[in-house]
């Protein structure tokens, strides 16, 4: 079990993600921003022994949270860091080969060396590109992830899976790369659309469903503290949700066991609706949400669940304002529906894996499952 501690304040948290040498704590915090240079000096020292103020940062955000960026670049300035910050735009096309080769060109321009480090001040955007870019840049230099959004707090800046897109398909380039550690500060979080916060969440939920059914309690006793982005709430879930992540990930790092996919509950159903929606239109956490229930229905046409456990994840998901149905359910054919799933790269020999409950806390992969009820699923759907 990845470790769980407090910091010298109360109001911190620390889990470690536990991969040997190339181990790293995620920092949970409230209203400490302006104290991130320091913990990036000390988990530079701590990897290769370097002294801050020999050190050149390339901050790397987008405009939507150029404010925290601001705040990121002035703390590593004040231990001694020299820093460029590059903006980007907003969204997925900013995931993409051309954009990585004009950072490698800025890179170039600031003389940077495989001891500057890379540090992410966004989403999961951000965080995949500058992942990637540290990945590759030299053959690889340090990455600090600053995720600013609550997926990306509990989901992509976690693991270290980094890629760019292609016009074919989502993350069809990257690598498995460790940051030297994450940052997370609720703080900036009240500043996140609502639309994007309730997306976050999806994925929150999904942790209790596939690995800890307490956890899913907990969330059901504290839904208004949720609503309301209270510090103290969102802390221990951030923290709980990657413990969760951390403990799959030390597993399995490289996705070879096949454990790492129960992380990947809801989401045959929901990267098919991503696709056919249009990229961006339906956010990824709102086709997670809409996913999980698709596979929990699925789930209990098998005989594996009861109506009870899909009742309750929809209750949860409603009261924390995440969605939970297609804005119109018969927009997509299911004929197309099963043609993205085919695409899914979880699709093995042309066969569809479903991650499916067997009860509140443990999901199981399953490869056989016929496509009538797949199909059978969509059709309850789309029929209301």
């Amino acid at each position: 079990m990845p470790q769980q501690s407090e910091t010298s304040s109360t109001d911190s948290l620390i889990v470690n993600v536990d991969l040997a040498e190339r181990s790293y704590d995620i920092r949970i915090c409230s209203d400490q921003l302006s104290s991130v240079g320091s913990s990036v000096a000390e988990w530079l020292d701590k990897r290769l022994g370097a002294s801050s103020t020999q050190q050149s940062a390339l901050v790397v955000t987008d405009r939507n949270v150029l404010a925290h960026a601001n705040v990121v670049r002035s703390s590593l300035e004040a231990v001694g860091f020299r820093v460029e910050l590059a903006e980007l735009e907003p969204g997925e096309r900013t995931k993409s080969l051309p954009v990585i080769s004009s950072l490698y060109e800025r890179m170039v321009e600031m003389k940077a060396d495989r001891r500057t480090v890379v540090v992410a001040v966004g989403g999961g955007v951000i965080g995949d590109a500058s992942g990637f870019l540290a990945a590759t840049y030299n053959r690889g230099v340090p990455f600090v992830q600053v995720p600013t959004t609550l997926l990306s707090d509990v989901d992509s800046s976690v693991g270290g899976k980094v890629g760019v897109n292609l016009a074919a398909a989502k993350n069809l380039i990257g690598a498995f790369y460790q940051p030297l550690g994450v940052f997370i500060d609720t703080s900036v979080l009240a500043t996140l659309p609502d639309r994007d916060y309730r997306s976050g969440l999806a994925e929150v939920v999904k942790y209790g469903v596939i690995l800890d059914a307490g956890f899913f309690e907990f969330l059901e006793q504290n839904v208004d503290g949720i609503n309301a982005r209270e510090s103290s709430v969102l802390r221990h879930i951030i923290a709980r949700s990657c413990e969760l992540k951390a403990m799959v990930v030390k597993e399995d790092e490289y996705e070879r066991t096949g454990l790492r996919a129960v992380l990947n509950y809801g989401h045959t159903y929901a990267h098919a609706f991503e696709a056919l929606a249009g990229y961006g239109e339906l956010l990824h956490g709102e086709a997670v949400s809409i996913g999980m229930l698709y596979a929990s229905r699925l789930a209990e046409k098998r005989g594996l669940i009861d109506a009870a456990m899909t009742a309750r994840q929809r209750k949860l998901l409603e009261q924390i304002g995440a969605l939970t149905a297609l804005p119109d359910p018969a927009a997509f054919s299911t004929e197309d529906i099963l043609s993205k799933m085919r695409l899914d790269k979880k699709t093995v020999g042309g066969q569809l894996r479903f991650i499916l409950p067997t009860k509140m806390g443990h999901v199981t992969t399953f490869a056989d499952i016929p496509e009538a009820d797949v199909t059978a699923v969509v059709d309850e759907f789309a029929a209301g």
